[in-house]
């Protein structure tokens, strides 16, 4: 290496003039100018005898912001990275793994404690655990002075080939949402109600970092939604966007696939993108969709959800996962501003048939006697541990809701509701539970169904026909509890639901899109004295969380 003079004006105190001459020669005083040289060996002799470390030498230097006569302030941090402890950062089938050239001891204790990083003692290196943790290691690395030799191509920001314009305007939660995301360093979760323009902020987001992009949707219809919205609302050519599901997998600068195919892939996904986008995040804590997001190498993730809080509690597990919640908005909030449509619940009670009370009466006799006492989640483990009681109670308890949910005076009740919106000019979404109900009561209603059983082509094709108004009335199962953008939907009719908070204002949510002159009504239909009452007060308690002091109108 060639000479490193440099010097400094400042009047050096006695003992860091000691510190200087450890590592160069006092070339002597010209003009008020202290002139050093730093002498390889000297340098090395003192940093192998411990009396000095490459982090005091860099201290020194800056700290008398000394010039360079010869050589540079890079020329002399490449000579102490020689002392400095280093590792390299290899691909070995398909981990990550830290290979250590000195012993790393405390400096990675955290790491190890926290299961980051496990040790292999037979090839000693340090193996890393998930993907997703790659570059806060490596920048603690870094910041413990640890020199970095990286042997893979995995690199932290992948630009797009453009540097991509957004088309859109943001309401202003909109803009404090994408605000409060970029401030926690581009990671999080923003919680909105549907119909609240979540999309939009996130390809905002998209047109700000301008980075390839993996955005991962729940469902089919939604990577299409996801792919209009992206060319409506940026100059993002369709020829940069790809589909990575079934049989079309085509890596592109924004590729977007679902859970199932981001699941099956991910380690083929993973090197090519820096930006991850989680739709419908709330799935994300599930055993087997949470190694998405442990296996993306992207350091700056968005999440999005109208309603992030699980029943199970395992929503926690989205901080480490996705950054944690960094903006959210209740619907009253939104609606006091006027961003979603006014509405109004109906509760309708109906009554069982004679016969049907009968047959509901033995039914839950049957039911009480075989689980004997046991919770439903008992019964649920039991049936797996093969215990015959725990399954029949199962069945008789299907048989049970079953029975309920196809009540011949609900169905009577539907037909009313339907004809009456109809005379309304309403545009009607009926929601249901089970695949083949929806077929039952599409037929009922003359029109058109869509459940998850469905080849795409269909599914796509009946639900263009419901936009265009060429039918007015749509049955969904739960397939369309999530990501389908249907904005002048008015009516919606629960016949068949459960108790879950989160499935009642998704259900809701796709009734609330603001339109000119709109107002929403959302029916629900039970049948008196059986468990739909119990469901339905779980419902209108999530409802009063939402929407504090409203009142559910009920009918009988």
């Amino acid at each position: 290496m060639s000479r490193i003079i440099f010097g400094t004006d400042e009047w050096i105190d006695e003992d860091d003039f000691r510190l200087f001459l450890k590592f160069s020669r006092y070339l002597g005083r010209e003009n008020g100018f202290s002139r050093f040289m730093v002498d390889f060996n000297k340098l090395s002799e003192s940093i192998r005898s411990g009396s000095l470390s490459p982090n005091e030498v860099l201290d020194l230097v800056e700290g008398y912001s000394v010039e360079f006569e010869e050589g540079s302030i890079e020329d002399l941090k490449k000579l102490l990275e020689e002392y400095m402890p280093r590792v390299i950062i290899r691909r070995v089938s398909n981990d990550i793994v830290i290979i250590p050239k000195v012993f790393l001891g405390d400096l990675v204790k955290d790491f190890r404690e926290k299961g980051i990083l496990i040790y292999d003692k037979n090839n000693k290196w340090f193996k890393l655990v998930k993907p997703m943790y790659l570059f806060d290691v490596l920048d603690s690395l870094r910041k413990r002075n640890i020199v970095i030799h990286s042997e893979i191509d995995i690199k932290e920001r992948i630009e797009l080939p453009i540097k991509v314009m957004f088309k859109g305007d943001l309401r202003d939660y909109q803009q404090e949402a994408l605000e409060a995301w970029r401030k926690n360093s581009y990671r999080g979760i923003i919680a909105l109600p549907t119909g609240t323009g979540k999309t939009i902020i996130a390809i905002a987001a998209i047109a700000e970092l301008s980075e390839k992009t993996l955005i991962v949707t729940f469902t089919k219809e939604q990577m299409f939604h996801w792919a209009e919205k992206i060319v409506s609302f940026t100059d993002i050519p369709r020829s940069m966007i790809g589909y990575y599901y079934g049989s079309e997998k085509r890596i592109a600068p924004i590729t977007i696939t679902t859970y199932q195919s981001a699941f099956r892939y991910v380690s083929s996904l993973s090197p090519y993108f820096s930006f991850l986008i989680i739709d419908e995040v709330h799935h994300l804590p599930a055993d087997k969709f949470r190694y998405i997001a442990e296996n993306m190498f992207a350091r700056k993730r968005l999440g999005l959800s109208a309603t992030v809080i699980r029943e199970d509690g395992r929503h926690v597990d989205l901080f480490p996962l996705m950054g944690g919640i960094v903006y959210s908005k209740s619907v009253s909030e939104l609606a006091e501003k006027g961003y979603i449509a006014p509405f109004t619940v109906k509760t309708i009670k109906v009554s069982l048939t004679k016969e049907e009370k009968e047959k509901y009466r033995k039914l839950l006799e049957k039911y009480k006697k075989l689980a004997g006492g046991r919770e439903f989640q008992t019964l649920l483990e039991d049936a797996k541990r093969g215990d015959v009681a725990a399954l029949e109670a199962l069945k008789t308890r299907a048989e049970i809701r079953s029975l309920v949910h196809n009540a011949k005076e609900k169905i009577e009740a539907l037909k009313a509701i339907v004809n009456r919106e109809l005379e309304n000019n309403s545009k009607i979404i009926v929601f249901t539970q089970y695949i083949e109900q929806a077929e039952k009561l599409a037929e009922i209603l003359n029109t058109v169904y869509i459940t998850g059983e469905l080849d795409e082509d269909t599914r796509r094709r009946r639900l263009e026909m419901f936009k265009n108004n060429m039918v007015k009335i749509i049955v969904l199962t739960t397939v369309g509890d999530e990501g389908i953008d249907i904005p002048d939907a008015n009516v919606g009719i629960i016949f068949a639901g459960t108790g879950s908070r989160r499935q009642f204002i998704q259900r809701l949510g796709r009734l609330l899109r603001p339109m000119p002159g709109k107002e929403a009504r959302l029916y629900e239909i039970i049948v008196k004295g059986t468990f739909e009452e119990a469901e339905a007060r779980k419902r209108k308690k999530a409802l009063e969380e939402v929407f504090e002091g409203i009142t559910i109108m009920s009918e009988e």
